[in-house]
């Protein structure tokens, strides 16, 4: 080493720098083999801690949903298209789900109910959202613009080019699913039927 270096250098540094390299190959291995033992087990635990917040987070969506009247299927059933009808519908595209809902009228007197001062379309809100926040988005849906109960309609998106057709139907799957296991009734509004 050179003179300068020695005066900067701890003299742990020195002294290693002094030994054999077959000397430290043995330390450097075995540092490397503790290594990835400690990384799967922490691993092991976020996957668990994941499981875990995703666990809780559905069990209170659930508790926030069921606050919603159940569904009486006299009511939805009659209704085939999305203009009349008054509860969210989620419309499935291949890259995202889009949300529509309609928000309780303020006023509670039927003069001028969509009319030129209360129109029906000024209530109606749109939201783009994802798959995986489809529970959070139906949740945070205020209790009044429910007046079907616990039911929502579903459509696909229209004019889909042919390549996109299989990402549409596995997420029409997906949010079924899904909706399905947070207590929803599915209603599709092209068919008429309940899934």
């Amino acid at each position: 080493m050179e003179p300068a270096a020695t005066a900067w250098y701890p003299e742990r540094m020195l002294k290693l720098c002094k030994l054999p390299n077959r000397c430290l190959l043995p330390a450097l291995l075995g540092g490397l083999l503790v290594i990835p033992c400690g990384c799967r087990a922490s691993r092991a635990l976020q996957s668990q801690q994941t499981q875990t917040q995703t666990q809780t987070q559905l069990e209170l969506e659930r508790e926030e949903i069921e606050q919603i009247p159940a569904p009486t299927k006299s009511t939805f059933m009659t209704v085939h298209s999305f203009d009349s009808w008054q509860n969210p519908v989620l419309t499935i595209e291949p890259s995202m789900l889009e949300l529509h809902v309609l928000l309780s009228d303020a006023n509670p007197t039927s003069i001028g109910v969509g009319g030129m001062f209360r129109p029906i379309n000024a209530r109606r809100q749109e939201a783009a959202i994802s798959v995986s926040t489809l529970g959070q988005a139906m949740s945070a849906i205020p209790h009044s613009c429910w007046p079907y109960g616990r039911v929502v309609a579903v459509e696909e998106a229209h004019e889909i080019p042919a390549a996109d057709e299989p990402a549409v139907r596995r997420n029409m799957e997906t949010a079924i699913s899904k909706l399905n296991d947070l207590g929803f009734v599915v209603y599709d509004l092209s068919s008429g039927k309940v899934q």
